[in-house]
């Protein structure tokens, strides 16, 4: 499995220049994460910091024990080890190829022998869509493919966690598509701890365990996907929907007069940017057939459903609304608007209301049962995880 990345109370400044402060979140290990954030958040820069390349002001980065804005120069780059980078360009050497591109980090931190190097090399290679590539300058490929190069140089040491600063950045949809799946398919094969910045909305949808978000130099929100895709956070909101109603403005510091004179045109009919509400739990990426199942998706979802009772009604119906039946059952919850039908409850298809009251708990009949609740291991069993995964 992945490791896991605790961060606590992280700011960073360039001078005089706040960036971001007091950032808190842990990266559960073994899932796949998304950070998102209007452009000037810096995203880039949190994801920077977390391997070491620059140093935070105050607070702690720590894996596997270390906390890598304290720790010496050697446990520095012996912790880095753990990290496999996809850079915003791939950040290729363009005098190499992408072979020696490629096997770059195995003849730096590795004594491997070249027969072994050559195995390795053509396996992330063939992974990544590069076979009978590996002889071509990075100025000879397209955008896309030194995107995958750069993946393909990120994975040759077997990394534990994976980021990928905007990975999707002058791919086509169906080029982002594939990328998408092939992250998804790595975390099945693999289980890494992967971290994606990106502004791709469908990709921030469909493909991550986790969302958090960025903005006004605060860390948002960040916790499960179903958390925050059904969220009403009003800057959550207006970045999944890609409107100009809202917080966000073409600055990062939007004014209450320009706030009230867009509410004022969008009420009188002008288009505000959103072409669809995209508010729900929508389907995640699965791994290809042939694929083991995700670990990291099982783990999420068993954390959800432990704190399902904790979050607004309309979210509790829209998470279990998204569920299989097969996970309906699982977990032993059923949509109240199917319950009401069930029932006849009402006239002309009415439906059941929603519970109103939830002082921490919901109705007996309404608790998510995790299976094998109770048995020692697993995140899934501890009591706080709300609280650890959830920024509320």
């Amino acid at each position: 499995m992945g490791a896991e990345v605790e961060i606590e109370g992280l700011s960073k400044s360039f001078g005089s220049q706040p960036i971001w402060r007091d950032v808190s979140l842990t990266l559960p290990p073994g899932e796949v994460s998304v950070m998102l954030g209007p452009s000037g958040t810096g995203k880039s820069v949190f994801l920077k910091s977390m391997i070491g390349l620059l140093k935070p002001d105050t607070g702690k980065c720590v894996v596997n024990g270390t906390d890598i804005v304290r720790c010496s120069e050697h446990k520095l780059y012996e912790t880095r080890k753990l990290f496999g980078v996809l850079f915003q360009d791939g950040a290729l050497f363009g005098s190499m190829n992408l072979y020696d591109n490629v096997a770059f980090p195995l003849r730096e931190h590795t004594k491997k022998s070249e027969s072994e190097i050559k195995r390795i090399v053509l396996e992330k290679l063939t992974m990544t869509g590069l076979s009978g590539a590996e002889d071509k300058l990075p100025g000879e490929i397209s955008g896309g493919m030194r995107k995958r190069a750069g993946l393909a140089r990120a994975l040759v040491l077997d990394p534990e966690i994976i980021l990928c600063d905007e990975p999707d950045s002058g791919l086509d949809p169906v080029r982002t598509a594939y990328l998408s799946q092939l992250l998804i398919d790595l975390n099945a094969q693999i289980d890494a701890t992967i971290l994606i910045v990106t502004h791709n909305i469908n990709v921030a949808r469909t493909v991550p365990d986790n969302l958090g978000m960025l903005f006004r130099k605060e860390l948002v929100m960040f916790g499960p996907r179903e958390v925050l895709l059904t969220s009403d956070e009003p800057v959550v909101e207006q970045f999944l929907n890609g409107r100009r109603l809202g917080p966000i403005g073409m600055s990062e510091e939007k004014d209450s007069a320009t706030m009230a004179a867009e509410q004022a045109d969008a009420e009188a009919g002008h288009h505000d940017g959103g072409t669809e509400d995209v508010r729900g739990v929508v389907p995640q990426i699965q791994p290809t057939p042939g694929l083991p199942e995700r670990q990291g998706a099982r783990r999420r979802l068993d954390r959800v459903m432990r704190m399902l009772h904790t979050l607004p009604p309309a979210a509790q119906e829209g998470i279990i609304e998204s569920l299989s039946p097969e996970d309906q059952q699982r977990y032993g919850v059923r949509p109240h608007r199917l319950v009401g039908a069930a029932q006849g409850v009402g006239s002309g298809g009415a439906t059941m209301p929603l519970p109103t009251e939830h002082h921490g708990e919901l109705p007996p009949d309404d608790v998510a049962n995790l299976p094998g609740r109770g048995q020692a291991g697993g995140y899934g069993e501890q009591p706080d995880d709300a609280r650890r995964w959830s920024n509320q």
